[in-house]
């Protein structure tokens, strides 16, 4: 039997689970999905299924994203392929990994497929997930932890304009630490990679703070070149 006539038919060895990382209130967030149905009924897990015959996984995922969060049209980088033994409980399974940056807010939840919820969690609130769920999120922080370090984050998990103390606030959700604030902007300042613009926050009790944005071109060229951001 050919492809196209196995259409919708799933790979049962293969799936997908997607890693969407947010950020808001200072905080890193991890959009999770509660299942509807089967053995994981009432489980929180990454979103994420199984694969159909007919499709590649680059267009799994997106499909997979879309049909249980309401969450398309975002780029989704493949991460890592997990493959224990025993990491789905009633059959061998291996599940390729994806991950994104999205603004929150820039997208409205809409559960549906097997899933009766989705939800954005606080990194420090990830309740017990599914199969390796947990190990999977675990992985994906440790990469984004590097990814900061020789590339620049931000575009995605930002406003478009930001000020100093809200890129501060990132790195240090995504790094798990507080920071220098001199020596943070000092380094950062000195890539050239911020142009300060002449407005200033609105509406805070404090001293208004100057907002940044980045210089794409800059920008570009550090992520096809990288660095090493010593933090």
């Amino acid at each position: 039997m050919g492809i196209d006539n196995l259409s919708d038919t799933i790979i049962e060895a293969l799936s997908i689970d997607c890693l969407i990382f947010g950020f808001k209130q200072s905080e890193l967030d991890i959009l999770l999905v509660q299942h509807a149905e089967g053995i994981s009924k009432g489980k929180w897990a990454l979103p994420g299924g199984f694969i159909k015959y007919s499709e590649s996984a680059d267009d799994a995922a997106e499909r997979l994203l879309k049909d249980l969060t309401g969450v398309s049209n975002i780029y989704l980088e493949q991460l890592k392929a997990f493959g224990d033994v025993d990491r789905y409980p009633t059959k061998r399974v291996l599940t390729i990994a994806y991950n994104a940056f999205v603004k929150p807010e820039d997208y409205s939840l809409h559960p549906g497929f097997t899933a009766t919820d989705a939800q954005w969690f606080k990194i420090s609130d990830v309740p017990k997930l599914l199969y390796d769920h947990n190990e999977i999120l675990k992985y994906g922080l440790k990469h984004l932890e590097h990814k900061v370090r020789h590339e620049p984050i931000g575009f995605n998990l930002l406003p478009k304009r930001f000020t100093l103390l809200q890129l501060q606030e990132l790195y240090e959700a995504i790094l798990g630490k507080k920071l220098d604030k001199p020596n943070f902007r000092r380094k950062l300042l000195k890539m050239n990679l911020l142009v300060q613009t002449n407005e200033k926050q609105l509406d805070v009790s404090h001293r208004a703070a100057y907002l940044y944005q980045f210089d794409k071109k800059i920008y570009n060229k550090l992520i096809e070149k990288g660095f090493t951001f010593e933090l």
